[in-house]
């Protein structure tokens, strides 16, 4: 099952929050995460807090969903107030969003416009598996203001995905992106995993020439990581699989750099790249860059002006709050200004757009020099940018600058 939530601090009844983390709201890029918990089976590397059917219990239902979570959105409404807040960015993930109907996901986008307003040029993103939508899907999606979509193609080899427990033959990956592309969606994104065990180099070689004939605007590549408490991770504790190997992973990162640079994607962030400025997830650079954000649906996280909470989550726990009209959120942090330094350069490390050097501590700036000499890092225009090595040995930078 999912990995428990943290503690945290308790929240109060309404869900309201200090006036100092108001007192900037509309100022700061602000998003909607909306977290549909639903798949239709629970592959065995996945801790997201997902329900099968089996799973999810009473009290909770794909049916209802849609209405519980439209009830968060104007809770989000009360909590902000009358403030002036335009939604730049709305991300649906899971699970698999696309397990619910085309009209109840818009529907609820629908509720985040009537109450806050969608800025122009809103980026407004799905997940989905590609066995879990077909062509008149895409074109619900396309019709009801889905403009981004990001399929979870993960491999395009067969012993790999079912490693994996995933359930989609490969070879439907490029007709989803076709019939993606005839209902008029312009920026589409693959999702690929390296390293899973009994993966080979040219396997992953294979799985990225694929992605790349698709010819997708955004390719996201992650590592694989066993996480405790999943199907994968008592695999690989009884002696069934190995565990990744940190060089064969350093080997496949290189090679998806490599090969997806020469065919004209750019990396903006360690696991991210696009073809233009254009195509990066603006959803995702407003968690590494600081923004405010809602999180919608059970154990979703959200941020506003240093507050971060976390709703409960099963669903059942979830709907039930919102229905007795009380926060869904279990426990929040209130960020101090060391603890948010901090996360700028956690993550701002991590952006090909670089972290600004004053960020820095005077200690942290002292190991600069050894890191560019060493070459990991670069300082560009004042903000230091990890190189290529830099990239694979960002956590080690990271302890550097953060003495």
């Amino acid at each position: 099952m999912p990995s428990a939530l943290p503690a945290g601090d308790p929240v109060p009844e309404d869900g309201s929050l200090p006036e100092s983390a108001l007192a900037g709201v509309g100022t700061r890029p602000f998003g909607f995460y909306v977290h549909v918990p639903f798949c239709t089976v629970r592959c065995g590397y996945c801790d997201f807090n997902t329900y099968t059917a089996d799973e999810l219990g009473p009290g909770a239902s794909r049916a209802s969903y849609a209405e519980t979570a439209i009830a968060e959105v104007r809770r989000a409404r009360r909590v902000l107030g009358d403030r002036d807040v335009p939604v730049e960015t709305v991300f649906f993930g899971g699970g698999t969003p696309t397990l619910l109907d085309p009209a109840d996901l818009g529907s609820i986008l629908r509720a985040i416009d009537d109450e806050f307003g969608l800025a122009p040029g809103a980026e407004v993103t799905t997940e989905s598996n590609p066995d879990s939508v077909d062509a008149t899907d895409l074109h619900a999606l396309r019709a009801v203001g889905f403009n981004r979509l990001s399929f979870g193609m993960q491999s395009a080899v067969p012993h790999v995905l079912k490693v994996l427990d995933r359930t989609h033959d490969p070879l439907r990956v490029p007709k989803v992106v076709a019939w993606a592309r005839e209902a008029g969606f312009e920026q589409l994104s693959l999702d690929l995993i390296y390293g899973t065990p009994g993966e080979s180099l040219a396997d992953w070689a294979t799985s990225v020439e694929a992605a790349l004939a698709c010819a997708p605007d955004h390719v996201s590549a992650y590592s694989l990581i066993v996480e405790e408490g999943t199907a994968l991770a008592r695999r690989v504790k009884r002696g069934e699989l190995p565990m990744p190997d940190e060089d064969d992973l350093a080997d496949k990162y290189v090679l998806v750099d490599e090969r997806l640079g020469a065919a004209g994607l750019e990396w903006y962030e360690v696991s991210n790249w696009a073809k233009d400025a254009a195509s990066r997830c603006r959803h995702n650079l407003l968690y590494w860059t600081g923004g405010d954000w809602w999180g919608v649906g059970p154990g979703a996280h959200s941020h506003v002006g240093g507050v971060r909470w976390w709703n409960v989550k099963h669903p059942a726990a979830y709907a039930e709050r919102i229905a007795a009209q009380r926060s869904p959120a279990f426990a929040r942090e209130v960020l101090d200004d060391e603890s948010r330094r901090v996360e700028r350069v956690l993550l701002e490390l991590r952006l090909r757009d670089g972290l600004p050097a004053d960020v820095l501590d005077e200690l942290g700036r002292a190991a600069v020099p050894d890191l560019a000499g060493r070459g990991l890092l670069t300082e560009e225009r004042g903000r230091l940018v990890p190189t290529r090595a830099g990239r694979l040995l960002a956590d080690a930078i990271v302890r550097d600058l953060l003495p």
